[in-house]
Order: C-alpha cells, then structure tokens, then sequence
C-alpha cells in the first residue's frame, strides 16, 4: 500500500492575514520555527503563500538591479546611494505580507500518492504544497514531511512498492 498525503501532511497550519506588515510576518515565521505561511484574506480563504524567500527577495530587489551593470562605478554608487534613501522611505510605509506573497495556490488531495507529491514539488521547485479534503485545506506537506519517509522505514519500503 503507497503512503498517501493523509500520512505525512502537517495537519496544523499557522496561516497570516494579507494585512499584516512584512516586519509581524517576519516576526511570527521566527518565532514558529518556520520558513512560510499560508496567506488569508478577511474571509479567512487562503489567497497564497509567503515566504522568508519572499522577504529576502524584496530586501534584495531594493538595493540591487540587473541595470546596475550598466553603469559606470560612479554612477552604480549613486543608484545604491538613491535606493538606499528610497528603501529608508519606503520603510515608514510598512510593507504588507500581499505585496510580497505568491498569489499562487498549489495543493494536492489528502489521498495523493507521497511519489505523486515528490514530482509536483521536484517540477515546480516547492518546499511546500497545501493539502486539500474537498475545498477545505487540511494540512501541508513540506520537505521536511517528505524527509520522514526516508527516516522511516516502513514508509520507505511503502513508497517504494509498485501498486
């Protein structure tokens, strides 16, 4: 018997508002011990997924662009010196978590097969995929759930049968 979603999901989900400032997400990923969340509109529906990625991402984007190599030293000295006043500016208007999450829902069933999950994440580049009963997100499924087979041995000889 394959080992299925339902198995290795992590049934409780830590999900963000979209209102909230990219300084609370930071905050609240750190003090959960975990790299991204589930993001809710005021209906409390899931409209995507942040990131630490997503927050570095933004940090980067202010203070480097691809023009830069464009410029001369001088003139990529000035850009920096502009972002930076801009980035300093730009703080005292917070950030909110739906400016920088990824409006982009993948999930898959809670009885996918775990092989059938590894290819979605392997093809997509995901370290996490939401798990679904009905319409109703019921848990997730992150790398680390997927290292769980590995470590276990029954799930490891589940996983690899050929049902």
């Amino acid at each position: 018997m394959t080992v299925l979603a339902y198995e290795i999901m992590t049934p409780n989900i830590k999900a963000v508002p979209q209102s909230w400032t990219m300084d609370r997400l930071a905050r609240f990923l750190t003090e959960n011990e975990i790299t991204g969340s589930p993001v809710t509109d005021d209906s409390d529906e899931i409209v995507g997924i942040v990131t630490l990625k997503d927050i570095t991402e933004f940090r980067w984007n202010a203070n480097r662009t691809d023009a830069d190599k464009e410029l001369t030293a001088e003139d990529q000295q000035e850009a920096r010196r502009l972002r930076m006043i801009l980035f300093e500016e730009m703080g005292k208007v917070p950030v909110e978590v739906r400016d920088i999450m990824t409006p982009i829902v993948l999930s898959v069933d809670e009885s996918t097969p775990v092989r059938d999950i590894a290819n979605i994440m392997m093809s997509e580049h995901l370290h996490r995929i939401f798990v679904t009963q009905g319409s109703k997100i019921t848990g997730i499924v992150t790398t680390y759930d997927m290292l769980k087979i590995v470590s276990d041995e029954e799930l490891t000889k589940r996983c690899a049968r050929i049902d």
